[in-house]
């Protein structure tokens, strides 16, 4: 069943029905679902989908011509398709079955074939620009390797600049609407799906929770058969050439070191050597570059791991890897991964506040530009001190200021002075408004508080009201 992605998949047909020639590109990480929408689209419309393979030329010709085969003759036996003599070849074919009738031509993972074929994106240019510009042929270019996409088909220095006509990055989903997928799920068990899946639909089906979420990671992800066990791996595999060395990289991250020397220093290399890897899991997006929200380029900066299921993955696995390869993990998960959920969906619960405020939230005191983490020195205390949450105004210089707190005991007024003493330290803004966001809830002097104006108070439950 498809879920979601409803403007994304309005976008998709609203240019369809106009009869004109579309170039879209579409592009995203690995899993985030981009096939998906695209199969969903084009269902019961005429289409040549062909899906490049990571292989010679020869072998994607051969996929291309049997694609080309299947869409003249659905029942045929592709075994008797013919083979083409190349990409020329077949994009003639494809403008001759254009003029007949309205026609999608997809080429899933492009990277792929323009590694295959380098020339292909000029190729592609050339006729665009003096045939398909003229017809009504609806391509879609669709690829996984962000900087490949972002450097290669959409940038300047590309072949393909200015052809397209559209482009959707497709993200992952938010903590709410993967409600969608797990209708029978209180908002704390939502929340545990989203902190292990970070929202990526494939992982969502292939956790697979009917009614609780420790059945499902017994089930679908610490054993060693399962497809989540072995996911990361497999992905560093297939993505990379050395994977060892990333997994070196974040392993170190996820042990506790954040900056660059940090980082060398564990995995025995030098800055520069590491510098170059830490690029590459950035464009991949499975670690993530922070900074203090209103100095963006600072020294301060950190890396994390970015990807909630990586971040999942190497907070519970390793550590337990010789009772998951021995089939007795079930016995330890009450103690080794249970007591630890809340603990670790401290951060994920900080991005699922950001992301209410920037995208749910209503009548906010502020129209926010962006929300985002702070921390600096409290020059009184002799101690650094952050900020879970401030909100950047669009005008004005009032600032939100949030607390995030993912545990079961309520929050009191301790927490509500603590903010206010950490916004004096941030030292931006006048009469900051202040938001304290909490899974358990709030004792009744604090609760008064907020009937009084000093402060809103958000519920885990609010998030999905």
């Amino acid at each position: 069943m498809f879920h979601c992605r409803k403007k994304e998949l309005n976008n998709l047909n609203q240019r369809y029905q106009n009869g004109k020639f579309e170039c879209i590109v579409i592009y995203g990480r690995r899993r985030v679902g981009k096939t998906a929408l695209i199969n969903e689209f084009c269902k019961d419309k005429p289409v040549i989908f062909f899906s490049a393979l990571n292989a010679s030329l020869s072998e994607n010709i051969e996929s291309l011509s049997r694609a080309v085969y299947l869409y003249k003759n659905p029942k045929g036996d592709i075994s008797k398709a013919p083979l083409y003599s190349g990409t020329d070849a077949v994009f003639r074919e494809i403008t001759e079955l254009a003029k007949e009738k309205r026609l999608i031509f997809v080429i899933d993972e492009y990277p792929y074939l323009a590694k295959a074929e380098p020339s292909v994106s000029s190729k592609l240019q050339h006729i665009m620009d003096h045939i398909w510009q003229n017809g009504q042929l609806f391509l879609i270019l669709c690829g996984s390797s962000m900087s490949f996409m972002e450097n290669q088909v959409l940038s300047s220095q590309s072949p393909l600049f200015g052809r397209r006509t559209s482009q959707i990055r497709l993200e992952a989903l938010t903590y709410k609407e993967i409600s969608e997928f797990c209708l029978n799920l209180d908002p704390e068990q939502l929340s545990l799906v989203y902190g292990i899946t970070g929202g990526i639909p494939h992982y969502i089906n292939k956790l697979d929770v009917k009614d609780s979420v420790d059945e499902a990671l017994l089930s679908n992800f610490f054993d060693t058969s399962s497809y989540l066990f072995e996911e990361p791996e497999n992905l560093l595999k297939q993505e990379l050439r050395e994977p060892a060395i990333y997994n070196s990289i974040i392993t170190a991250i996820a042990g506790g070191a954040s900056r660059c020397n940090e980082i060398a220093t564990k995995i025995g290399a030098e800055t520069s050597f590491c510098s170059k890897y830490l690029k590459v899991l950035l464009d991949l997006g499975i670690i993530q570059k922070e900074t203090p929200i209103t100095e963006p380029k600072n020294k301060k900066t950190i890396y994390s791991i970015g990807d909630p299921f990586f971040r999942f993955w190497y907070r519970f696995v390793p550590q337990n890897m010789a009772a998951i390869g021995s089939g007795r993990f079930d016995q330890i998960y009450s103690k080794t991964v249970k007591p630890y959920l809340h603990d670790y969906m401290g951060l994920i619960f900080e991005q699922m506040c950001r992301q209410y405020l920037m995208k749910y939230a209503e009548s906010l005191p502020v129209l926010l530009s962006n929300a985002g983490q702070w921390w600096g020195t409290d020059k009184q205390l002799r101690k650094e001190v952050q900020i879970d949450i401030v909100g950047i105004p669009i005008e004005g210089d009032s600032y939100l200021i949030g607390s995030c707190k993912y545990r079961n005991d309520k929050i009191g007024v301790d927490e509500l002075e603590l903010i206010r003493h950490y916004s004096a330290v941030f030292g931006k803004g006048k009469n900051n408004y202040y938001y304290i966001f909490s899974l358990g809830g709030f004792t009744e002097n604090l609760i008064e508080l907020e009937n009084q104006g000093a402060v809103t108070l958000v519920t885990l439950a609010d998030l999905y009201a």
